[in-house]
Parts: C-alpha cells; structure tokens; sequence
C-alpha cells in the first residue's frame, strides 16, 4: 500500500511516540512493526485515510501494553477485561465506555469485534452521552492474539463461534440486544443493563468505583 507523504511523517512521529512510551520495553523494530500491522488492520477498509496514522498508533499502543503484560513486563496488579462483540461499534463500546469512567485508572479495558464495522453505533454515543459518557472517539478494531492472551477476564456478547477461546481464561457471554440499526431509546435498556453488568463485575474484581 502506498504511503502518501504525510501519512508517512505522521506514522514516523507516531512511532517517535510510542518509542518514547515503551523505552526499555521493546525495540524500535517491534514498536514499528506493531505499528504498521496495525496501520493495515485498518487501512482496507477505512473511510477517513487522514485519520489512519492517529487510529494505528492508539491501536498498536494497545497491543504493545498487552504484549508488555503478556511478557511479564507490567506489574501494577491492575486487572485487565476485555469486551468483544462481532462489530465492536455497540454492546462493547458502551461496556468501555462504563468501565473506564467507573473505574478510571484502577482498571484496564479494551474491546474489539470479530467482523469491525466502520462507525461506532451513532444511537450508542447518544445513548452514552445522555450519561456523561463520550465514546465517540472510539472506534471498531479487531481483537488481536496478545490481547486476548493479556486480559483476565473475557466478556462476550453476542460473537459466538467466532470470539477467541484461550486456555485458562475467564469467560463470561453476556445475553444482550444487538443495537445495531435501533434508535435511541431502543438502545437505552441494552445501556442500562451493560451498566448493571459492567458495575457487578468491577465489584466482583474489587474495583473501587466512581461515585
């Protein structure tokens, strides 16, 4: 795939930074390459190339913290969840959403889809933003083997077959509506009911919670 000039610096200045952040981690050869597998991930089947550099540097951040834990190279006892859905645009994204503004930094969550959609569900960043929850700057991706491997418990939604199944992980498959193609106040109960979840297993991983 060709680079355009500005994708090309800005993929260099992404890899400055991420250099910068896992100093002592890992090697510029790794941090690169996790950096441009992830460019790719998304590269096929984006919209907005001006954002793809931003996008694979967030994403490869990711990767690069999981491999980190997975190598035994973070020690900060924080658990780690994962949320998986098939398109990563609804359930799970409002499943971070409510981890990450209960938990704040106690905690770690990522999220993913077997078949990433495009957009996050506009009825779930308007269902979420009705709470003080912004997601819209979140964005579908796939799960990735060292994300899964890094995380201590695994909650599924609706992706079957197709969610990874790692040895001794723990699984949980949350039964919730798909709100894909639902309005908003459609999307409101399945919100709802992620919260109650969400907040039952912070509790369950004695998470001190937000007030």
């Amino acid at each position: 795939m060709t680079l355009s000039i500005d994708q090309q610096l800005a993929l260099k200045t992404a890899a400055t930074r991420l250099r910068a952040k896992f100093d002592g981690v890992f090697g510029a050869e790794t941090i690169e390459r996790y950096l441009h597998t992830s460019y790719d991930q998304f590269a096929s089947r984006s919209t907005v190339p001006n954002f793809l550099p931003l996008l694979a540097e967030r994403f490869a951040g990711q990767r690069l913290h999981a491999l980190a834990k997975v190598e035994g190279h973070v020690h900060d006892g924080k658990p780690v969840v994962l949320f998986l859905c098939v398109h990563n645009a609804g359930r799970s994204q409002m499943a971070l959403g409510f981890f990450e503004h209960l938990a704040e930094d106690r905690a770690v969550a990522w999220s993913g889809g077997s078949e990433p959609d495009y957009q996050i569900n506009p009825s779930a960043v308007e269902a979420m933003r009705e709470l003080g929850i912004d997601i819209s700057r979140e964005f579908p991706k796939p799960w990735t083997d060292e994300i899964v491997r890094a995380a201590d418990v695994v909650v599924t939604m609706g992706c079957g077959d197709a969610c990874p199944v790692f040895p001794g992980k723990r699984y949980l498959d949350w039964t919730l509506d798909d709100p894909a193609g639902k309005d908003v106040a459609d999307v409101r109960p399945v919100r709802d009911e992620i919260e109650r979840r969400v907040r039952g297993l912070l509790q369950e991983l004695d998470v001190e919670v937000r007030v």
